[in-house]
Formats: structure tokens, sequence, C-alpha cells
């Protein structure tokens, strides 16, 4: 690697952030983090119980404390939950010390990869196209704001994916 800061993966759920962080992780030879696992296991809960029991808001303090201390780590690929962009904090906090990727996913892509996941509690909606196309409008200026890179990972492979974001990553 050419940088000594960190690559974290932003994007819609379903678009690939986790998938494409591990094999990133696994080129590159570095630790590979999932900010919603994370906090999954720091509760011994899973996100849709902490929605359930603390509500969106609740979950998304949790996410920042969680953002907030995996950027302090040196040399890490990072793939954040959907939502982290949300707050101003975190998207400062991932701007400071990392090489932000947005993945971008077209909604019908991200429909097909996530229709069967019942852990996504966004999603948990009689339409969830209207809910993806809703967090889509809201949180696509966000991505864009504070992305280094974009690229969309609709129609590419992963492997693919992963060259496109290496080869933006070591330009000088």
């Amino acid at each position: 690697m050419t940088r000594s800061e960190n690559i974290y993966l932003v994007g819609l759920m379903g678009a690939g952030k986790t998938t494409i962080g591990r094999q990133l992780a696994k080129t590159l030879r570095l630790p590979f983090y999932d900010s919603d696992k994370a906090i999954e296991e720091r509760t011994g809960v899973d996100i849709p119980t902490i929605f359930e029991f603390e509500g969106e808001d609740g979950f998304r303090e949790r996410e920042q404390r969680m953002i907030q201390e995996l950027t302090q780590m040196q040399g890490i690929i990072l793939a954040t939950g959907g939502g982290a962009i949300l707050r101003e904090e975190n998207r400062l906090c991932l701007q400071k010390n990392g090489f932000i990727v947005y993945l971008q996913c077209s909604i019908d892509r991200i429909l097909e990869r996530t229709r069967r996941d019942t852990q996504r509690p966004l999603l948990q909606t009689e339409n969830p196209r209207a809910s993806i196309e809703a967090l889509f409008e809201q949180r696509e200026p966000l991505y864009l704001s504070c992305a280094d890179f974009k690229i969309d990972t609709s129609v590419m492979s992963s492997k693919d994916v992963v060259g496109c974001i290496l080869e933006a990553y070591q330009l000088p």
C-alpha cells in the first residue's frame, strides 16, 4: 500500500460493503471490521433487537461510539452501517483518517440482494422498495459529500470492484 490510511466503505444496505471489505482486507492483509457486527459483539444482541428496545436513535448513539472507536485504529478496512453517514460526527471521523469508498448500487439490485434478509430493521415494511428509495434519496448526497471514490457495485463482480478500489486508492 502506498498510503498509511484506512479504507472505509460506505453505501446503502446490500451494496456489498461487507463482501468487498473482506476481499479488500484479504488482498491487503489488513484486519477487517464491520461496524454493525462490532456493535452486536459489544452488546451481545443483534441489530434488530437494539432497534426494538432502543429505537433507531439508540442504535445511532451506539453506532457513533463504535465509529469513533474504530476510526482511531490504523491500517484497517471498515464496512460501516448504511446509515453511519447520517451523523456529521461519523462523517468527520471517517474523513479524518481514511480513504472513503462509496459503494453505489441500483435499487433493483439492493432489493434482490436483501429480499430474504430479516436482519435489516429498516426493510421490515410492507413496501421495501419505497423504503430503499427513501433511504437512497436521503443518504446519497451524504455519501457523495464524504467519498474519495465512488464505484457502482450493481453489475461488477466483487473481484473487479476490489481491483478498481485498489487502483484508485494507490494513486498518488
